[in-house]
């Protein structure tokens, strides 16, 4: 997969895997993590489908309807992508922090329902229920942080309240930040997500 790896400066903080929305791409992301976790090292990658030219990390039959046979099939790819990446560059994979957005969000979520504790905590801003009728793998004690918008125009508040209520039941310690910004990331949310990622201990 496309990607850029920036070693950090602070060998305590943990690795961020860096997911961007519909049409971003391996760099976008980095602005948010350097004020996220200073020091970290930043794993960014691009997604490998291309709608209408613009990069995502699976496809979708419409707006807001997923094709779930790719995003499985991509989720699985992403998953491998990512022990080769921490053989290649060294870093610990019990320590990787997801931040993904949007569309990143969404394949995001999907690795936390199909390899449970990949990551040691994930910060989903504006994501949608990646998948629905499977059976979440045990999550337990995996802090997630869901950033979305009362006014989002792409993923309703009662999407945002499924999926929070699917991560809390499969044993996730789930924080959820309503912000007014529609689908837009928000300096407010940015600000809340460092805070959350800021309690916590690696």
């Amino acid at each position: 997969m496309i990607h850029i790896f920036r070693q950090g400066s602070d060998a305590s903080k943990p690795t961020l895997v860096l997911l961007h929305g519909t049409g971003g791409n391996e760099h976008d992301m980095l602005p948010l993590a350097d004020m996220l976790s200073p020091g970290s090292s930043l794993l960014g990658i691009r997604g490998n489908v291309l709608e209408n030219g613009m990069p995502r990390f699976f496809r979708r039959l419409s707006e807001g309807v997923f094709d779930e046979a790719d995003l499985i099939a991509r989720t699985h790819e992403l998953k491998a992508f990512l022990d080769e990446a921490a053989v290649k560059y060294g870093f610990d994979p019990a320590r990787l922090v997801a931040v993904g957005y949007s569309n990143g969000a969404n394949i995001a979520g999907s690795l936390l329902l199909h390899y449970g504790n990949l990551f040691a905590s994930a910060a989903l801003l504006h994501p949608m229920v990646p998948l629905r009728g499977l059976a979440p793998q045990p999550l337990s004690g995996v802090p997630v942080f869901i950033g979305a918008g009362v006014n989002d125009p792409l993923v309703s508040a009662a999407e945002t309240r499924e999926l929070h209520e699917l991560l809390t039941g499969a044993g996730a310690e789930v924080t959820l930040h309503w912000s007014n910004q529609g689908h837009r990331l928000s300096a407010g949310e940015a600000e809340a997500a460092k805070d959350w990622l800021d309690s916590q201990s690696f």
